[in-house]
């Protein structure tokens, strides 16, 4: 039973940001900008065509290449996680990094750019420029619950 629910946890974070990424497409231009949250948070739309920070935006196909590969990577290493008991905390993890990895080689594949939206209205011009999806905030969280489960043990 718990295999449907990691599973639907990956499927709901693709589900929600395939949503918000084609709301953005659909409603704002690329640079606009919305103030939310009480001015906590920008919304904003850009077009990544590299990795993270546009990292290889000139090797586009490089990237969705390496995406597809350590998606189906991650994947395999996330269902061979159901063939033991336990590591709950690590199949979490895998289940938010996966459903962010979905999503982003989705838009790779089918887009050939990711969709950004969020960023943070700070004063440093080089942290407010950057520009995240709800993908990634799963990714780095997966991530990092990923680790802390490998430390308890």
């Amino acid at each position: 039973m718990a295999v449907f629910f990691y599973a639907a946890l990956a499927v709901g974070i693709f589900g929600l940001d395939l949503f918000l990424k084609n709301q953005i497409e659909k409603k704002m231009e690329e640079g606009q900008e919305k103030s939310l949250c009480g001015g906590k948070l920008l919304i904003r739309k850009y077009h990544n065509k590299g990795a993270f920070l546009d990292v290889g935006e000139k090797r586009q196909k490089a990237v969705a290449l390496l995406s597809l590969c350590l998606t189906l990577f991650m994947t395999v290493v996330f269902l061979t996680t159901f063939s033991f008991r336990g590591n709950a905390i690590l199949k979490a993890g895998l289940a938010l990094l996966l459903g962010g990895a979905y999503s982003n080689t989705y838009d790779r594949l089918s887009r050939k750019y990711v969709v950004d939206y969020v960023s943070f209205p700070v004063k440093n011009r080089k942290i407010r420029r950057i520009v995240f999806n709800v993908s990634d905030f799963c990714i780095i969280l997966g991530a990092f619950i990923m680790a802390l489960s490998e430390m308890r043990k």
